[in-house]
């Protein structure tokens, strides 16, 4: 039995979530996003992070932006642009943190992630779809959940990130990129949805491991 075949029934995304229910849980306890939700993370750590992430944003656009060349319907294609330029909007948040991302260059786990990314602007839509939906999907669960146990962010140090990702204007994008992926899914055969349940998981590991360089490569010179 295939991979895909051994998904729950139901919508193919919420069948490739459940498949990293177990990396999801290691995510949660990474030491960067618990000391992030009590206020206790390093001010140089979280810059740090920021400055990788900008790295990241700007290949995570381009590649957004080829999605919406890629993609076969209209509604879809002005769904991946939009989110393009949301990536890049994304860097005025970095910005209030961080003066000059250049001085920080992309650190390994950086651009392993986006050079796979990279990887599948070539290799066709349905896996291009499933590759960037866990940086929507796994920012947004986080996001949300955190915003829910801090509640009042009045005074946290990290209010500004929290609630960027826990908005209610994340979670719709979220929504529509899954949406995507399962009208893509619908229509894919079973191999093609094999490689998207491979670019979904390999994508989920590259966040994991983007957030746990986040913690261990501050530290280093």
């Amino acid at each position: 039995m295939s991979g895909v075949e051994q998904l729950p029934p139901g919508r193919f995304s919420a069948g490739l979530w459940e498949s990293t229910r177990e990396l999801r849980g290691e995510i949660d306890r990474l030491p960067f996003l618990t000391a992030l939700e009590d206020g206790t993370l390093a001010p140089e750590v979280f810059r740090h992070y920021l400055a990788q992430d900008a790295h990241y944003l700007a290949s995570y656009s381009g590649v957004l932006a080829v999605a919406s060349t890629l993609a076969d319907r209209e509604d879809e294609a002005q769904f991946w642009a939009a989110s393009a330029a949301s990536a890049l909007a994304e860097l005025e948040l970095h910005a209030v943190h961080v003066r000059d991302f250049a001085a920080v260059p992309p650190s390994p786990a950086c651009i392993a992630y986006t050079s796979y990314l990279e990887s599948l602007a070539v290799a066709g839509y349905p896996e291009l779809v499933a590759a960037v939906l866990p940086c929507f999907w796994i920012y947004e669960d986080v996001g949300r959940r955190l915003l829910e146990r801090v509640g009042d962010l009045t005074g946290h140090r990290y209010s500004d990130w929290i609630s960027t990702y826990g908005d209610e204007t994340f979670a719709a994008a979220t929504e529509r990129a899954r949406s995507v992926l399962d009208r893509v899914g619908a229509d894919a055969s079973v191999a093609v949805r094999e490689r998207m349940l491979q670019a979904f998981t390999t994508a989920s590991r590259h966040e994991w491991s983007f957030w746990d360089a986040a913690w261990s490569g501050a530290a280093l010179p």
